[in-house]
């Protein structure tokens, strides 16, 4: 006991290495420090007080003092008592552990070493073997003997059978280990003689000896084991049909099977003889994998149900080989709940037929259904099919058809079909009751009852179930359910508050459908959605008559009670009047109101109480009205009196023509030229021809382009020199700049006929140069020379000695003036309707008034060139002080 086992060597160094690198292969390289020793032992029953020394044995010679612990599977054992320097003592008190180890540590200089350790096993002494059951068949050579081996030992046990006469000798004896059953050689064993069979069982804590069995060959033979040949199973798969035989005679035996299927254990089943060798086994489930097992049974044999594998004093076979076996899909086996409705209108000995089905119930079949049948009779079979996922048919039939039937088509099967009435009988049905509100308003309970004379049981045909139906309000698609003869109410659920069903009651018999019974009811009511539309008809003084629409029935949301009429007058606001009217008569009515406009609203109420007003309704008495419209037509009158008389007025008429012509676009106030006067195109009318004028200011006739070379232009176009001196506020003079008169030789401009005309344009100009004093001078040039008059002084010598024509204000037009100051070119855009010679001075610079003063009269002085055309004039250069 003081060596460690190579196992607990290997799980020494598991619990050391571990944390720091993977367990070696080899678990010989631990050395110990010390060795265990144990109590009564490693090997100890359990319950029992363990005393475990750890002794020291590396630092034997030394002095030192080491602490030492002891783990008993991982914890510490904190009840210890040392020894010497080198032993430590540690107690174990009742351990009930099978299998435990026991690790002792020490600690030096801050570091733990395992000294050694100890495996230990824990066990039980065998249980006395008790029911012990030998059995053997006719046929065989051995007979079987089992028995119940009692509690775990954790220890190996063995058992030791031995076969004695009634004298004490004994015949037989064999050992195994660890069994609940043996067999013995049947061929030592007379048949009528008694023996007794004792088994021992032993192991290394003790042994125990069973009572003695009498065993007797007569006594346990048992019929032959059968054997299960096949399994049929039901088309409902609701039962299977068991075939099975035997090697003797089945007349004197009793049957029994027992099954599980993977979930649960094995049940014993009743089963009923069909025939020899033939049972039949119910209450089964389709689609599920069976497992089967029978037994036979001498029958004034019964079988222990609380132990199916116990037959103690009872002569039953052993179980049978199990056969396996998936039972198949199951068909519907219950018909269709069906109904029906009928439509009153029928042409051609036909008429329109609506079939409702509930689909058949998922525990009655197996599988998927697949479509659905509806068949009737005529002169020939007539067949509908429907889908799966329908549950109701329309269509045209015979009048003469009383019958239709219904099928659901499955998988696995067909269900039986119902039958569903077209007829109906002359016997007056059921009569519902109050209905009553229930489920917080999801649901209401539905009761019905016979009348007194017409008693369901004084009618002559047979009642077979009621149909109940119920639809919302407005129409929706119809609910329905099938109920039994025997009953007399019922709850219709999934209802919603506020809404109107209308619920009927049918009594089906064997002569057809009783007429039905109806009533209209609200699960819950609420207060109205809104109020009622009303309309005025008549309004008198005092007096008015009104009419209103029926409130709709979505928006009723409960039985209405009553109405309510509100008047407020315009001239009050705080009077606030009502009057109540019934429910029940004609929708219009006389109230007295009071006088003058009014403003009417109309609420309706349920027993929740009033909802919310309706449309505001305004209405004026008649003469207040008549009074009104004269107000009204006096007003425009006098609107219209006023606007005539200010469009007589000239300075309010300019005013607003000045004012449509400054938002209007500007083409639309010039003066266009009038062609017909112009006498170039009179010249081209004449082909070529000249004119005759009438006058020395006619305008210039047409005459040919030469082209002039650079230098005969210099010598026609003379060179003006300019002199200019600008300041601006202070006398400082600018920069000397070159000044360049130049022609514009884009085309020709046509002179003014006379004198007279000129003077009629130019008091044209005159006229709108007022109207729009500085716009037009602004658009056509960035810079002109009449508007140098401000804060400039323009000097200079010109001469125009070589010209042969003066030069005019209308000779140069646009003076281009950069922002350096280096360079002014002044741009000549038409040629002057008239040659003027000027000597320029400084005297000579006018302002724009005395420039158009001056212009005006050498227009009047000038006369035309008779070449036609003259030249422009540009001065070459010029210098600006």
């Amino acid at each position: 006991m003081n060596h460690s086992p190579t196992v607990w060597r290997c799980m020494t160094i598991l619990l050391t290495f571990s944390f720091i690198r993977p367990v070696p292969v080899s678990c010989v390289q631990f050395i110990p420090h010390g060795y265990l020793t144990v109590e009564p032992g490693t090997q100890f029953l359990m319950g029992s007080n363990l005393t475990v020394w750890c002794h020291v044995t590396k630092y034997q010679t030394t002095q030192k003092w080491f602490d030492i612990s002891l783990d008993l599977n991982g914890e510490a054992v904190p009840s210890r008592r040392r020894v010497n320097r080198t032993t430590m003592v540690f107690y174990l008190p009742k351990v009930e552990t099978a299998n435990s180890s026991v690790i002792c540590k020490m600690r030096e200089d801050h570091q733990s070493l395992i000294v050694n350790g100890l495996d230990l096993r824990g066990g039980l002494p065998p249980e006395k073997p008790g029911n012990i059951i030998c059995e053997t068949t006719k046929s065989s050579e051995i007979v079987d003997c089992s028995w119940r081996r009692g509690w775990e030992t954790h220890f190996t046990t063995y058992y030791n059978i031995s076969v004695r006469r009634e004298n004490g000798t004994k015949i037989h004896s064999h050992q195994i280990k660890v069994a609940e059953k043996t067999t013995l050689p049947r061929g030592m064993l007379d048949t009528n003689t008694k023996y007794l069979l004792i088994i021992t069982a032993f192991n290394y804590f003790g042994l125990s000896e069973s009572d003695p069995y009498s065993l007797c060959i007569g006594d346990i033979v048992i019929p032959e084991t059968p054997q299960i040949t096949q399994v049929v199973f039901m088309n409902n798969s609701a039962g299977a049909t068991l075939c099975w035989k035997t090697s003797e005679s089945s007349s004197n035996l009793r049957v029994y099977v027992r099954l599980r299927t993977e979930d649960i254990a094995w049940a014993l089943k009743e089963v009923r003889v069909l025939s020899e060798g033939r049972i039949e086994v119910d209450d089964l489930k389709p689609l599920t994998e069976y497992e089967f097992q029978m037994r036979t049974c001498k029958s004034a044999a019964e079988p222990t149900h609380g132990d199916l594998n116990t037959s103690m004093k009872t002569a039953c076979s052993k179980w049978s080989s199990s056969v396996r076996q998936m039972s198949p899909g199951k068909g519907p086996s219950r018909q269709l709940d069906v109904w029906r409705t009928l439509s009153s209108l029928r042409t051609h000995g036909m008429q329109m037929v609506t079939v409702f089905w509930k689909p058949p119930s998922p525990e009655d079949y197996s599988g998927e259904v697949q479509q659905y049948k509806i068949f009737w009779v005529t002169d020939q079979k007539h067949e509908v099919t429907c889908a799966a996922a329908d549950v109701q048919w329309t269509g045209r039939v015979s009048s003469e058809v009383q019958t239709l039937a219904v099928a659901a088509v499955t998988s696995y099967g067909t269900s039986p079909p119902a039958q569903v009435t077209l007829t109906h009988s002359d016997a007056l049905g059921p009569v519902l009751e109050e209905l009553t509100p229930a489920l917080s308003g999801k649901a209401l309970l539905v009761s019905w009852s016979w009348p007194v004379d017409h008693h369901r049981s004084a009618l002559a045909a047979e009642l077979l179930y009621y149909v109940i139906e119920w639809r919302s309000v407005p129409a929706a698609d119809l609910q329905w359910q099938k109920l039994s003869k025997d009953l007399h109410s019922t709850s219709v659920t999934g209802l919603t508050a506020g809404v109107r069903y209308d619920i009927s009651l049918h009594a089906v018999t064997s002569r057809g459908v009783s007429a039905p019974s109806s009533r209209t009811a609200y699960s819950s009511e609420k207060t109205p959605f809104s109020g009622p539309n009303m309309s005025v008809l008549a309004h008198e003084n005092r007096r008015i008559l009104i009419e209103w629409d029926e409130l709709p029935v979505d928006q009723q949301r409960g039985h209405i009670t009553k109405y309510t009429i509100y008047f407020q007058g315009l001239d009050s606001t705080n009077t606030v009047l009502n009057v109540t009217v019934p429910v029940s008569g004609p929708r219009q009515t006389w109230l007295d109101c009071p006088s003058g406009a009014l403003v009417l609203q109309m609420t309706a109420s349920t027993s929740m109480g009033e909802g919310p007003p309706g449309k505001p309704v305004s209405s004026l008495p008649t003469t207040y009205a008549v009074n009104l419209a004269i107000v009204m037509v006096f007003i425009i009158a006098v609107l219209i009196a006023i606007t005539a008389n200010l469009m007589c007025w000239s300075c309010i008429r300019e005013r607003v023509k000045q004012k449509c012509i400054s938002w209007g676009p500007d083409w639309f106030v010039d003066n266009m030229p009038n062609l017909e006067c112009s006498n170039a195109i009179k010249l081209l009318e004449h082909d070529g021809s000249e004119p005759v004028f009438s006058s020395i200011h006619s305008e210039t006739p047409l005459s040919s382009i030469t082209v002039v070379s650079q230098e005969a232009r210099d010598e026609v176009y003379p060179a003006i020199h300019i002199e200019v001196t600008q300041t601006y506020g202070s006398e400082r003079p600018i920069a000397e700049t070159s000044l360049l008169i130049m022609s514009d030789e884009s085309g020709y401009k046509p002179q003014i006929a006379t004198l007279a005309h000129q003077g009629e344009e130019t008091n044209d100009k005159e006229d709108k140069q007022n109207d729009y004093p500085e716009s037009r001078e602004e658009d056509g040039c960035a810079f002109v020379l009449g508007g140098l008059r401000d804060g400039f002084s323009f000097g200079g010598d010109v001469d125009f000695s070589d010209s042969p024509r003066g030069l005019d204000r209308s000779s140069v037009t646009c003076l281009l003036w950069p922002t350096t100051a280096e360079t002014i070119v002044l741009a000549e855009q038409s040629v002057g309707r008239e040659s003027l010679s000027l000597d320029l001075t400084q005297d000579d610079i006018m302002t724009p008034d005395t420039t158009d003063i001056s212009s005006s009269q050498q227009r009047s002085e000038t006369t035309m060139l008779n070449g036609g055309y003259f030249p422009q004039i540009a001065a070459a250069g010029g210098i600006i002080r």
